[in-house]
């Protein structure tokens, strides 16, 4: 569901935005400037039982009173990563500022600031409501991460924010049954990244532990497929298991391995062979630069997902 404020009259923007985020989100008290131009648009993303929000506005500031709280408290952790502007968040006397790219936790049921200053662009965000029931970290402990920096462009971080920027990029595409197959996976990156800022990865339950390490070992395919010498044995290595578990998490998933790398690249070949950029590259050299060096291979695994072969999809688009 998306709603935007260029579908409400000028004079009732702000008004509709504060009722919006108080109803679906949190009750705040919002100032902006009013000689501005107010401008906000929002996405509501259902992820099984979890809820996600992409979010986008124009300069203002949002505090969250303790007697806002107890009025109402849908009782979250907040996980959010900024994809554009720039933030600063205050809350537990701790205070963080934040740009495009970043993660930051903080509290639905503690008093907070937000202030969003002035820019070019609306300051965009993807905020993961996380109920407090789904997180196997101790309160105290997730209560010291609110409002820190958090590392986003390194191990667990750079892949729940890949993950968190793919939602907010893909959101007319999840809905039903895949939103439900992208819990697990939401929760399982979110826990793996918290617990390791808060030092308790032992009480991870078992099966988080291991959809995390799956959607990391997924997100290393991705960044490979061009690589000839793709394999389970790399794979694997790379990620300090054996090729016997490795094969064991994709059973697991109900997927294959080889099945995925392949669908995977096969997806890659068949938007190149219809982008007019890439007319120069010959139907072989397409299948090579994602990693299917046989010509005839590639064409029988080609014509086998599509249909046709992709010297006839290239004509045709």
């Amino acid at each position: 569901m998306e709603l935007r404020s260029s579908d409400v009259p000028s004079a009732d923007r702000f008004d509709w935005w504060c009722e919006l985020t108080a109803r679906d989100l949190v009750p705040t008290r919002i100032t902006i400037d009013r000689t501005a131009v107010f401008r906000a648009a929002v996405s509501q993303l259902e992820l099984g039982g979890l809820q996600a929000s992409v979010l986008e506005f124009s300069a203002l500031r949002s505090v969250r009173t303790r007697r806002l709280v107890e009025r109402s408290d849908p009782d979250w952790w907040e996980l959010a990563l900024v994809r554009a502007g720039s933030l600063q968040l205050t809350q537990n006397r701790n205070q963080t500022a934040l740009q495009a790219g970043d993660l930051v936790l903080y509290d639905t049921s503690r008093p907070f600031v937000a202030e969003v200053s002035l820019g070019l662009t609306l300051a965009s965000l993807v905020v993961l409501h996380l109920p407090r029931r789904v997180l196997p970290i101790p309160e105290q402990k997730l209560r010291n991460l609110v409002a820190r920096p958090m590392p986003s462009r390194t191990g667990a971080g750079i892949l729940l924010a890949r993950f968190m920027a793919g939602c907010a990029e893909q959101t007319t595409a999840i809905h039903g049954g895949v939103g439900r197959r992208l819990e697990p996976a939401a929760v399982g990156l979110a826990t793996a990244f918290l617990a390791d800022l808060a030092d308790t990865e032992d009480r991870i339950p078992a099966q988080t532990r291991q959809q995390a390490l799956l959607v990391q070992i997924k997100t290393f395919v991705l960044d490979h497929l061009h690589e000839p010498r793709l394999s389970p044995a790399m794979i694997a290595e790379a990620h300090h298991i054996s090729v016997r578990y490795l094969h064991h998490l994709f059973h697991e998933d109900g997927q294959n391995l080889g099945g995925f790398i392949r669908c995977r690249r096969l997806e890659r070949c068949h938007t190149d062979l219809a982008d007019p950029r890439l007319i120069h590259l010959s139907v072989a050299e397409v299948g090579a630069r994602w990693g299917l060096q046989d010509g005839a291979s590639f064409n029988r695994a080609f014509k086998a997902a599509y249909g046709i072969p992709p010297g006839e999809h290239r004509r045709r688009r």
